[in-house]
């Protein structure tokens, strides 16, 4: 990791959950990391915690289902740091519903966090990494979802549709990555049931809902950490394009 320390990282949803923990381990790494979310309270409770980290932790309040809420934050992490190096599209958000159940604006919504968003940061990333020559990373959290549809006994919407998408623009991008020969690599990061966030609590699931998943097996914020320093600290020949990290056990 130590070619990345003083790099500039940008994390969304970075106010909880993986988000937060990635802002973390990042920071404790020594780069400079750029926190989006809504919640400035706990962005600003994230910074307070970090003070004293081998690296330094900004935070960027930011609206992802707004395009130029999104775009107007990049802008000013280029203008005050000079670019990104490091991209880590983590916001994410389930409907607590069936696909053919759902509110047309909740749908809405679940692409804009899930897809719609990771997209534009991607592109403008990537555009900015290029006009600089810059080698660049960019990580997106995807989810078992995004390869297989799981059979989970609670009700997500179309979720999975989602993060198929993100799955494929991963692999779209690497591709013209390629054919530019550009110094970037892109990762998608697809993790089983992960506990420990507050995707399913925003979500507004019924208690006896939850109670249908509470006993499988699981894996924790930290573990998708360490995936992600894994990966970032690859040789700049190795590019590692998905990583699938499952609990044990797991029949999802």
């Amino acid at each position: 990791m130590d070619q990345w320390i003083g790099k500039v990282a940008v994390v969304t949803g970075a106010s909880a959950g993986i988000g937060a923990a990635v802002t973390e381990a990042l920071v404790k790494q020594g780069l400079l990391v750029v926190g989006f979310a809504r919640r400035l309270e706990k962005l600003e409770t994230l910074s307070a915690s970090l003070k004293g980290a081998k690296g330094k932790f900004y935070v960027k309040q930011c609206d992802l289902t707004k395009d130029q809420d999104l775009l107007d934050a990049l802008e000013w992490v280029d203008s005050e740091f000079g670019g990104i190096d490091v991209l880590i599209n983590n916001a994410g958000v389930v409907n607590a519903t069936t696909f053919l159940d759902d509110d047309i604006a909740d749908f809405r919504n679940m692409l804009n966090v899930n897809f719609v968003a990771g997209a534009i940061a991607t592109q403008k990333v990537v555009a900015s990494m290029q006009s600089r020559k810059a080698r660049g990373h960019i990580i997106n959290l995807n989810s078992i979802a995004g390869h297989s549809i799981p059979a989970v006994p609670i009700g997500m919407s179309a979720e999975s549709s989602t993060k198929y998408a993100v799955t494929a623009l991963t692999e779209l991008v690497r591709r013209e990555l390629a054919v530019a020969n550009a110094n970037i690599k892109i990762t998608s990061i697809s993790p089983g049931y992960v506990v420990g966030t507050e995707i399913l609590a925003k979500a507004e699931y019924d208690p006896a809902e939850l109670e249908k998943i509470k006993d499988l097996p699981y894996i924790e914020p930290k573990d998708i950490v360490n995936a992600i320093i894994f990966v970032l600290g690859t040789p700049q020949n190795v590019q590692i394009t998905e990583l699938t990290i499952r609990p044990l056990n797991e029949l999802l």
